[in-house]
């Protein structure tokens, strides 16, 4: 069996950072959301795109490209890190790999996510691969501590070796509607970022609304964030389609504003390929081919790697394995 994957897309022009912009509290008071017709929307996205086969399989391929494999557990240990930096680096059994023939495609996630205590672990376990380290920062999930102090998380991480660095936001602030304070500290945690990229984590699920989550959305882009990604994975509500759709939505008119394209992350709650794929069809079709690359939208995920490898297994010999035949990530 060999995937036949012919790219013949132009070549891209390089990606620009979001160098930030004024805050504009006019276009924040004129964002809004219908919930209702969010959700009638999302409830479509899995029924009426669906693939088959090999193109599956290259869809699933695709997808382990925009992971961010994670650990982000009390009981995280240099040991679990180091193995998942090795997961990272062989995604897929080698046996899969030769069997679908895309050897020269060189899958690997897009980054590997820690704490900021193991940076410098995995940035020693993925030395020569180019996976970059993301470290999860000020005051991971909650973001409640002072601001120097999570400043110099982030810069502490930088200096460690961290590429990508995943801030949370203070969820109070877009629950009184503070977007002036939302902005400037965001705007300092860009600063401290200085050229690691920044995503800034809303906590969508502790946001009340979708309106509150789409203006979180603008306010975070308007002070610099490279990625808007909806959850640290520890709420008690994830990233879910309705909200996924708001926060895209709210890219797509940041770019025909601005002309910056930002990227995108659900977290929380996705260990299923099927998940992975309804997220991708979202992305596709609310804003187009270009935003199914690392640089512009990432899994935040720990558990879909096994399902994704366990999915291919099953397109390549016809039968299902069980989750534990295959190396934990």
């Amino acid at each position: 069996m060999s995937l036949k994957i012919v790219d013949t897309r132009p070549q891209a022009p390089a990606h620009r950072r979001n160098p930030g912009f004024p805050l504009d509290l006019d276009w924040i008071g004129r964002v809004r959301m219908n919930r209702s017709a969010l959700e009638r929307r999302a409830a479509t996205i899995g029924t009426r795109r669906t693939v088959k086969k090999d193109y599956q399989l290259a869809w699933l391929l695709k997808a382990i490209t925009l992971m961010d494999l994670t650990t982000l557990n009390s009981d995280d240990t240099s040991g679990r890190v180091e193995r998942l930096c090795a997961k990272a680096r062989n995604p897929l059994r080698a046996d899969l790999v030769e069997a679908m023939g895309v050897e020269r495609l060189g899958i690997k996630p897009a980054a590997v996510c820690v704490y900021h205590n193991f940076v410098a672990t995995a940035v020693k376990a993925l030395e020569g691969t180019g996976i970059p380290v993301a470290a999860v920062s000020t005051a991971f999930p909650h973001g409640l501590t002072p601001l120097k102090i999570r400043l110099a998380e982030i810069e502490a991480s930088v200096e460690d070796g961290a590429q990508e660095i995943d801030i949370v936001i203070e969820r109070r602030l877009v629950l009184n509607g503070e977007w002036e304070e939302l902005y400037d500290q965001v705007r300092a945690m860009r600063e401290a970022c200085g050229e690691a990229h920044i995503k800034t984590i809303l906590g969508t699920g502790e946001l009340a609304t979708l309106t509150n989550v789409a203006r979180a959305s603008l306010v975070c882009m308007l002070a610099g964030a490279d990625f808007i990604k909806t959850s640290t994975g520890k709420e008690k509500t994830n990233a879910t389609l309705p909200t996924s759709l708001a926060m895209v939505r709210m890219i797509r008119w940041f770019f025909e504003e601005t002309g910056i394209e930002i990227g995108y992350k659900p977290a929380g709650g996705i260990s299923k390929a099927k998940d992975a794929l309804s997220y991708m069809a979202l992305m596709k079709e609310e804003l187009g081919r270009k935003w199914l690359e690392p640089h512009l939208f990432r899994f935040g995920a720990s558990s879909l790697l096994t399902d994704i490898e366990r999915q291919i297994e099953h397109g390549v010999t016809g039968h299902y394995a069980a989750d534990y035949r295959f190396a934990m990530a």
